[in-house]
């Protein structure tokens, strides 16, 4: 995401090459190839060592798009075999002018992307799997990149966001929940991941527009860039921050702001859920104290789901809590967020969502799996514990929308010693995490 060089006039010259023909010093605009494919986190720069090259080399991928105007172009005695037709990215303003073949033209603009279809719990598990491994990787070089003082583009990480968005689609609860299974190493990194997919599903349960949601889950991938410029021995301190401390961290949103305009490719929603995730509708938020409709929709938005994705999370200072006993205390702050859109990311993620143990009135212990947009109290469980005799019995899972049994309280892992109730859904998907 680091911005490199400049072509001439803003005039980018895009040329399509085998990875073959890729050599060090060549400016790489885009790769060919689904893009969990890809060997890098980013985009647009220039190969500089050898490792790069042999990781690209060693891909698989058909081929690589290269800009020859802000790095090198194909060797002289390749150049003289006739090469894929160049294109002027849409950057330029307008078509180069009439030239021999090959033909230059303008890039054609992108278009929406369809929405995908419906996939089970089970299955969407593994793909959201691979799509966490990868946003986190993403996620880490960006701060890293950030923190040696480079510009960070935010459009950058669209196919990233994209991959998001398309699994949340397919499957709500599935990435969602296992973004939540972080590690204290890994928190800072796996929060954009999670909170971009909470934006997600947020926006997609308040009716905006598929593209709508995208953005909004781009906001919430950046949403926490300034934590890249906080020093390390407080963003990773395993204690309570003193006031200083804290005062140092709520500078995170500003800094955030001010390098997302240095870096360009963020749009005014993406900068105004950065600047103002912290905000709470009572006005006792920071960094400006705003209150009720001086926030944006998507600032209020980036507040709830910044939040739940915290207190749900294990960090370097404190285990995370259940999901549901976070959606109960989350209820009961009064003044921190704004009720329709709290009513609304309830409904997005259920009142017991995925991972959450509960009692059943059968009085048997299980596993929330899946919720139930239909009836919020009636997900799909997984049953493994009977509260009477104090003993496992063997897993089976219920739909609590076509059963007798019902919820009749949420429980505490910790205080039942299941250090593992998280595999009950997760699976091999969860393994690790």
């Amino acid at each position: 995401m680091a911005r490199h060089g400049g072509g001439p006039s803003g005039l980018s010259m895009l040329k399509k090459i085998t990875v073959d023909q890729v050599r060090i010093g060549m400016h790489l605009h885009a790769l060919e190839g689904p893009w969990m494919d890809h060997p890098f986190w980013k985009t647009r720069f220039v190969i500089r060592d050898e490792g790069d090259l042999a990781k690209l080399r060693a891909s698989g991928l058909p081929g690589v798009w290269i800009d020859i105007s802000k790095g090198l172009d194909v060797a002289t005695d390749e150049a003289a075999a006739p090469p894929p037709a160049p294109l002027a990215t849409a950057s330029a303003g307008k078509p180069p002018p009439a030239s021999p073949p090959p033909a230059q033209a303008a890039a054609p603009a992108p278009s929406a992307r369809p929405e995908p279809p419906r996939a089970s719990m089970q299955d969407e598990l593994r793909q959201a799997a691979a799509v966490c491994e990868r946003g986190k990787a993403q996620v880490m070089s960006m701060f890293g990149e950030a923190r040696m003082g480079r510009a960070v583009c935010a459009d950058e990480c669209l196919p990233l966001v994209n991959d998001i968005t398309d699994s949340v689609f397919r499957n709500p609860g599935a990435l969602v929940s296992l973004a939540r299974l972080k590690t204290q190493d890994d928190y800072t990194y796996m929060h954009s991941v999670a909170v971009c997919a909470l934006m997600v599903a947020l926006g997609r349960e308040l009716g905006l527009a598929t593209e709508a949601c995208r953005e909004a889950g781009l906001a919430g991938l950046m949403h926490d860039l300034g934590k890249a410029a906080m020093p390390l021995e407080v963003l990773n301190k395993p204690g309570k921050l003193t006031d200083a401390e804290y005062a140092i961290m709520k500078q995170h949103p500003v800094r955030g702001h001010e390098m997302l305009v240095e870096g360009r490719g963020a749009t005014e929603l993406v900068l105004d859920v950065c600047l103002h995730h912290h905000e709470k509708v009572d006005g006792s938020g920071y960094p400006h104290g705003l209150a009720a409709d001086a926030i944006s929709l998507h600032a209020r938005m980036g507040a709830v789901c910044d939040v739940y994705d915290a207190i749900t999370s294990n960090r370097p200072y404190k285990a995370g809590w259940d999901p549901a006993a976070s959606i109960a205390a989350m209820a009961s702050w009064k003044g921190h967020f704004d009720p329709a859109v709290f009513k609304a990311f309830v409904k997005s993620l259920g009142i017991y969502p995925v991972g959450s143990l509960v009692r059943l009135e059968s009085q048997r212990l299980a596993v929330v799996t899946e919720h139930n947009p239909q009836n919020l109290v009636t997900p799909q469980v997984r049953e493994f514990f009977a509260t009477r005799s104090n003993m496992p019995i063997a897993v089976q899972t219920l739909d609590l929308s076509r059963s007798n049994d019902r919820i009749v309280s949420r429980e505490d892992p910790k205080a039942w010693g299941f250090p593992h109730v998280d595999g009950l859904w997760a699976g091999e998907a969860g393994a690790g995490r």
